[in-house]
């Protein structure tokens, strides 16, 4: 196979044992990689509704195609699973250098399947594959956990060249929110991975491959790269992007109305020049950048007082609104040392804010007291914030609350109206009230409410004039929703980074996607295969899903969305107009009146029977 290395590698933790299979070449083509192989054969071998955290879940890690190509932005790897948080499909995306390693290691797929007695590591060096102990990385953090594998590795196995993916003690805890690291500071984040490899016992994964990848077309490949990167290098937004990274879209947004405030109840903040990435440039090192991307848009920064470390990587814009504005915080360098704190101990950054911005509301408005938290969970309290993080990961005082997620959160103490989410994943950080179109996609996402899944702020707030859709009206959002989710799924499944396609003018450029694909692996892709392959893959999650036990009305906002006029900005006044557009989204996907794909639809994209 050329683009693909053909191979699968299955580990059997509850025996110690493993296998090495062959990669079905047909599979492979019809759904890419990445997120749609993998959620193919999750479909295959597990059970909708068994529990996330039981032996009888899997833990699949896949690459793409034009993962470790070097193919522009080919990076990315998708850890796909059942989600402890929202019970829903499971995909959450690392880039870095896990993946292109996995693939020159000699496997598209690594499937972790069972519990392991006892907790271990696995040591990959091509084709030998150890189980280690890890009880004594048991309770470790990501940062420490990484510095001791590569320490026993030692020269023998090249340690600086050995990528690694591991929990923290969130993970351990098995904390809803909990996140597989790479790389200390590059995180497969959302729906609870984390936490599926801690009941597994699965400390981590260090991987070192030195087989190659063979390209269909060498020459047609470099020529098609190059071409690309010479209109990468043109491109207005990208170069933008590249230089300041996602984090300085928190003054856009703002500007904007629909930037978290205080958990979703305003859409613009005062405090948000103390949250403007330009703060961080007398703290700014150096950049870096993940496999394959010139964009380098990581910045890494030097905190001179920070207790948890000397490298501190880069702010995203989700993890400056939803640590910063969302919890009140107008501090920079507090919310650097949040996210610190997150990727440490191994949580979820956007998970993590969310929830404490929920009991900080709950706090502020008396229906919970300083005695039951143990702390002064007021807005803007940087120390409690951090402090509660702590405990979330490790489960202590009142993190045993707050690990179970913003949704059971806000049920325990009767307010379910103050959560932010949807299929109880908490909600990025895009006011829906404001952007209309990212409303829908929320409510439909298959893992809950991701931005990622449809990025509409490319159409709905960054465009240029001559493209830019009103973020106010709900006429035609459908059909972008729509494509958008298929085109991001395939770009998942490829093996390309999101970010710097969505910075293009005009985003997500598909010829250029699929021209690289075709080259790389000679599989007769053209731009309507390619978006078929996004779309069937997009059916295959939601009847995974159906199966779960999700309905229609799992496709819906919170109250605060739909009944919450916004206070402040532009959006004033405004809540989100979902009932306008999901029944259009229905036909459109050709789904029945309930959101069930119908008989048609399954057997246009060979899906027949599975409903």
């Amino acid at each position: 196979m050329d683009g693909w290395v053909g191979r699968i590698l299955r580990v059997d933790l509850t025996q110690g044992d493993f296998t090495i299979e062959e990669l079905d070449p047909d599979l492979a083509v019809e759904y890419i990689g990445g997120r749609g192989l993998g959620s193919k054969m999750l479909f295959d071998e597990v059970d909708p509704k068994v529990d996330p955290l039981s032996p009888d879940n899997k833990l699949l890690f896949v690459s793409g195609p034009l993962t470790g190509t070097g193919a522009t932005s080919g990076s990315r790897m998708t850890v796909v699973t059942k989600s402890p948080l929202a019970g829903a499909i499971a995909h959450s995306n690392v880039g870095g250098y896990i993946g292109a390693e996995m693939k020159f290691a000699g496997y598209d797929v690594i499937i972790c399947e069972g519990k392991s007695e006892r907790p271990v590591y696995l040591l990959i060096n091509d084709d030998d594959v150890q189980f280690k102990p890890a009880g004594h990385l048991w309770g470790k953090d990501t940062w420490e956990t990484e510095d001791i594998i590569k320490k026993e590795i030692g020269d023998s196995w090249k340690a600086r060249e050995t990528q690694m993916l591991y929990i923290g003690p969130a993970g351990e805890n098995l904390a809803k929110f909990a996140a597989i690291v790479h790389d200390k500071h590059t995180v497969a984040g959302r729906c609870g991975t984390g936490a599926v490899m801690g009941s597994k016992n699965l400390k981590a994964i260090a991987v070192r491959g030195t087989k190659a990848i063979t390209i269909a077309d060498g020459q047609g490949f470099r020529e098609t790269v190059t071409a690309i990167l010479d209109k990468w290098k043109k491109d207005e937004g990208l170069s933008y992007f590249g230089y300041t990274g996602s984090a300085a879209a928190v003054a856009g947004n703002n500007k904007r109305g629909c930037l978290p405030v205080l958990n979703y109840q305003r859409g613009t903040f005062e405090g948000v020049d103390g949250l403007n990435w330009k703060v961080q440039k007398g703290l700014l090192v150096s950049r870096s950048s993940c496999f394959g991307c010139p964009c380098h848009c990581r910045p890494e920064y030097k905190l001179p007082d920070s207790k948890v470390g000397e490298r501190h990587v880069g702010l995203e814009y989700e993890t400056v609104a939803l640590l910063g504005s969302n919890c009140g915080i107008s501090d920079y360098v507090a919310v650097i040392k949040s996210n610190d704190i997150c990727n440490a101990l191994g949580m979820d950054a956007m998970s993590a804010g969310s929830t404490i911005a929920l009991a900080m509301e709950l706090f502020e408005k008396g229906y919970l007291t300083e005695q039951e938290a143990g702390l002064k969970l007021n807005f803007g309290n940087a120390e409690a914030m951090l402090e509660a993080l702590r405990q979330a990961a490790r489960r202590e005082g009142f993190g045993k609350i707050l690990a179970e997620g913003a949704y059971a959160l806000a049920e325990r103490y009767g307010h379910p109206e103050f959560f932010v989410g949807v299929k109880k994943l908490e909600m990025p950080a895009y006011d829906p009230r404001r952007l209309q179109g990212m409303g829908l996609n929320l409510a439909t996402a298959n893992r809950g409410a991701c931005h990622n899944r449809a990025y509409t702020p490319a159409y709905e707030a960054f465009a240029p004039p001559e493209r830019l859709m009103d973020p106010s009206a709900t006429a035609g959002k459908a059909a972008m929703v729509i494509r958008l989710q298929d085109t991001v799924t395939g770009l998942d499944s490829a093996g390309l980074c999101l970010f710097p396609q969505a910075a293009m003018m005009p985003p997500f450029q598909v010829p250029d996607v699929v021209a690289q694909l075709e080259a790389a692996t000679g599989a007769g892709y053209n731009e309507e295969k390619f978006m078929l392959s996004g779309e069937r893959t997009w059916n295959l999650e939601r009847i995974f899903n159906l199966r779960a036990g999700f309905t229609k009305a799992d496709d819906n906002l919170p109250p605060r969305m739909l009944k919450e006029p916004l206070p402040d900005g532009p959006g004033k006044g405004q809540v989100c107009r979902l009932d306008e557009m999901l029944p259009e989204y229905y036909q459109l996907r050709g789904w029945d009146e309930e959101g069930v794909p119908t008989s048609d639809k399954l057997s246009e994209l060979g899906l027949e029977g599975l409903l």
